[in-house]
């Protein structure tokens, strides 16, 4: 079998971290289009979405059934993990907090649930027997996401959603920031329970490693400096294609940069998910479209779909062309004003990143 027909066969998600964003309205997003519809344009772009809201609190169930029902049947949602179980328990008896945010909703996205995501702050050092009980903790398919989700406590009393429609895998990535994290007893630990090391892309602001540690990637693209405002040239692009087509033919990057000297068991295919945060300037949804294009990645749905139901108007959703990507970067870099190479990044960026609770 070809590298080509094996990546074709492995799932490749392309996508962007959240999609509300004031900044990209007239950019990214047609002039007039109604702020509650634009998930459903988002996701007629792209073929996957990244949901940051559940990283800062805990959601209800019936959002997470409106972007079930604004999406096409064959999306899939990545889901951020509660801060108040990575930030601020950092991990110490979460049991209850694991089931609440479970209790939250997930689960009523159905099959369009894909990866969890767990991010973890730079100013936490690894405590790798607390990581391993967390682990242990976590859901593996969603009847024991179920389970876990009935022992929720009164914060989500009245609101739970405990309930699938049928019972499906659940897989998870953790997304280290302290350099303590990048050592070959983590990479043992994340093997033995399957769950994915991001490959985290931000600028040299924390460390980066691409060791595999499960059947799929998860890479995060946060942007070229500064950080979660810098875009990627089509060249830095064409080079991210070419490593996400390795991993998705089960193998790994020659010049992969890793922790373990020793390369990953090769695989007949390797599923990724691949998410853009430099959305400060409108890079990400572009950066996406450009690379999804060269990995021949296809969006939601047909090119030619339009948002229409009875009481509301039709609003195109066809694809953007190269060339209208092109004019509304051009747009959205006009709105900006310009900064010298060197410059600190944007306040709310650098503080994102100091604090650790960034995206």
């Amino acid at each position: 079998m070809t590298a080509t027909r094996r990546a074709a066969q492995a799932a490749l998600r392309i996508g962007i971290s959240g999609w509300n964003y004031r900044s990209w309205r007239g950019v990214f997003y047609p002039k007039g289009l109604p702020h509650r519809r634009e998930l459903e344009y988002a996701s007629r772009q792209l073929n996957s979405i990244e949901i940051n809201g559940t990283f800062y609190s805990l959601q209800r169930p019936e959002y997470f059934r409106r972007w079930y029902e604004a999406t096409p049947k064959s999306f899939l949602f990545a889901v951020k993990g509660s801060r108040f179980v990575t930030h601020m328990k950092k991990l110490r008896e979460v049991e209850t907090p694991l089931a609440n945010f479970f209790a939250s909703g997930p689960l009523a996205l159905e099959e369009k649930l894909g990866p969890i995501l767990w991010q973890f702050g730079p100013q936490w050092p690894l405590d790798l027997e607390r990581l391993e009980r967390f682990l242990a903790l976590l859901p593996r398919g969603t009847a024991d996401a179920v389970k876990l989700a009935r022992r929720h406590d009164a914060r989500v009393k009245g609101r739970a959603w405990t309930r699938t429609d049928r019972d499906r895998p659940i897989r998870h990535a953790i997304e280290p920031r302290h350099p303590s994290w990048f050592r070959p007893p983590l990479l043992r630990l994340l093997r033995r329970h399957k769950v994915a090391l991001v490959f985290a892309d931000t600028a040299a602001a924390f460390p980066y490693a691409e060791d595999v540690t499960a059947d799929f990637v998860y890479v995060r693209l946060h942007g070229t400096a500064p950080i979660y405002a810098g875009g990627y040239s089509e060249e830095h692009l064409a080079l991210w294609a070419a490593r996400i087509k390795t991993w998705t033919c089960g193998s790994e990057p020659e010049d992969a940069v890793r922790v373990d000297i020793r390369p990953a068991r090769r695989l007949a295919r390797r599923d990724a998910y691949v998410y853009f945060d430099n959305d400060a300037k409108v890079h990400a949804p572009f950066d996406a479209l450009s690379l999804a294009r060269k990995l021949e990645v296809a969006p939601g749905c047909e090119a030619d779909l339009r948002l229409a139901d009875v009481n509301r108007p039709a609003i195109s959703a066809s694809v953007l062309t190269p060339e209208e990507q092109g004019a509304r970067r051009a747009e959205a870099a006009a709105r900006w004003r310009p900064r010298a190479a060197n410059a600190d990044p944007p306040r709310e960026a650098r503080a994102r990143a100091e604090r650790g609770t960034g995206t």
